[in-house]
C-alpha cells in the first residue's frame, strides 16, 4: 500500500525519472563525477556534465552507460541511488519499486546487471521492460491490437526498430550506434579539416543547432529543382545555410581559436 513506484529510462546520454501522478520528475544527463583520491561521488547529472573537459587530475567524469547498457557497474549504481534519493525525498524510509527501460537487444548478462544495480542502490524490487514497447505506450499506440505498429527509437547509444502487435514485440533490430557516434564524427571532421580540437559538449551543440540531413542549395539550384515538379514534392533542402561560431584548441599552435562552421559541412 505504501510502496513507492518509480520509472527510470537509463539512457546513454540522458536519464529520465517518472513518478506516477507527478509525471516526469527528473531529466538529467547520465554523467557522474568521481573524486579519484577518496573514491567518492562528487556530482551526478547536469552538475557533473558541466565538469566534462574541465576537471583536474583529481576528478574523473564517467558516463556509466555505453550503447544503452551498463558499462561501469559501481558508477551506475551510484547514479541510480541518486535518482532514488531525489524521487523519494519525502518517503526516504520506504524502498521503492523500479521499472527500468532497457534496449530490446539486451543480453541476459546486461539485463541482470541492471536489476542488481537497482537492488544495490536501494530498490525493493526491479522490473525491466523493453524500450520500444514503452515508447509505443508513451506515444498512445494501441499495442494490444492485432495490427502491427513499427517503432523506431533513436537514442544516444542505440538505435532500435521494432514491430509491436498484441502487446509484444514480433520482431526487432537493435544497433549499438546513435547520437554519440554523430558527435564523434563531427569532432573528428573538425580535427582533420580545421586542425581544431573540440570537446563532447561542443560537438553535441553543433549537432543540435546546425545539424541537417539535406544541404543548403543556391538560388540557381533551387530554380532548377522547381522545373522538375515531381522531385520537389519531398526532401526540400534548407532555405538558408546556417552558421555557428565555435571555440576550440588549435592543434598546431596549442592556443584557443574561434572558428565559423556551416550546416553544409555538418
Amino acid at each position: 500500500m505504501f510502496s513507492k513506484k518509480i520509472g527510470i529510462d537509463l539512457g546513454t546520454c540522458n536519464s529520465v525519472v517518472f513518478i506516477p501522478r507527478k509525471g516526469v520528475f527528473l531529466n538529467e544527463p547520465s554523467v557522474v563525477a568521481v573524486g579519484v583520491s577518496e573514491n567518492r561521488i562528487l556530482a551526478v547529472g547536469q552538475e557533473a556534465k558541466e565538469m566534462t573537459g574541465r576537471t583536474p587530475d583529481t576528478i574523473r567524469v564517467y558516463r556509466p552507460l555505453k550503447d544503452g547498457v551498463i558499462a561501469d557497474y559501481r558508477v551506475a549504481e551510484a547514479m541510480i541511488r541518486y535518482f532514488i534519493k531525489k524521487a523519494t525525498r519525502s518517503f526516504s524510509f520506504l524502498k521503492p519499486e523500479l521499472l527500468v527501460g532497457v534496449p530490446a537487444g539486451i543480453t541476459s548478462t546486461e539485463r541482470r546487471a541492471v536489476i542488481e544495480a537497482g537492488m544495490a542502490a536501494g530498490a525493493k524490487a526491479v522490473y525491466v521492460a523493453k524500450e520500444p514497447t514503452l515508447a509505443a505506450i508513451g506515444a498512445r499506440i494501441p499495442i494490444n491490437s492485432c495490427s502491427g505498429h513499427m517503432i523506431v527509437d533513436i537514442g544516444g547509444g542505440t538505435s532500435e526498430a521494432a514491430v509491436i502487435s498484441l502487446g509484444g514485440i514480433v520482431t526487432s533490430s537493435s544497433l549499438r550506434t546513435g547520437g554519440d557516434k554523430i558527435d564523434q564524427a563531427i569532432s573528428n571532421y573538425i580535427k582533420e579539416k580545421h586542425n581544431l580540437a573540440i570537446g563532447e559538449q561542443t560537438a553535441e551543440e553543433i549537432k543540435i543547432k546546425i545539424g541537417t540531413a539535406l544541404p543548403h542549395t543556391t538560388f540557381q539550384e533551387n530554380s532548377e529543382r522547381r522545373r522538375n515538379t515531381q522531385k520537389v514534392e519531398r526532401g526540400l533542402p534548407e532555405k538558408e545555410e546556417k552558421k555557428l561560431e565555435i571555440r576550440g584548441r588549435d592543434l598546431i599552435s596549442g592556443l584557443p581559436k574561434n572558428l565559423k562552421i556551416s550546416s553544409n559541412e555538418i
